[in-house]
């Protein structure tokens, strides 16, 4: 191998090299919203949802944000605009606490109480 070529190689491979940190630094650094979120839960009281440990528990953003988008007040905005059914965040909570109850995994609470506080 000549020099020249043994100098691009190791120029590659330090490229390639700090490509990757800066991708895995950007991907630790990346913004994943508030660690508790405040929801509007009506007459029973607010809800505080533990968002960086439902993050960790479900580890599939998508459970969550396939019903409604990654940014504040996108739940109101959504029922506000007819598009998103009252109760239908709460529906969905409780089936997937209640369906991870049922596997004997860890999960949230199934009761009213359990979430809504005045």
């Amino acid at each position: 191998m000549t020099q020249g070529r043994f100098i691009k190689k190791i120029v590659m491979i330090v490229l390639a090299t700090g490509l990757a940190l800066v991708t895995s630094a950007s991907d630790s650094v990346e913004n994943k919203g508030a660690e508790d979120i405040t929801l509007q839960g009506g007459s029973l009281g607010n809800v505080t949802l533990g968002h960086y440990r439902h993050q960790n528990a479900l580890g599939n953003c998508n459970v969550c944000h396939g019903l409604f988008p990654r940014a504040f007040g996108s739940i109101r905005k959504l029922e506000e605009q007819g598009q998103l059914k009252n109760r239908r965040v709460m529906k969905e909570c409780q089936a997937c606490h209640r369906d991870r109850a049922a596997k004997g995994e860890k999960a949230g609470p199934t009761a009213c109480r359990g979430c809504h506080k005045k």
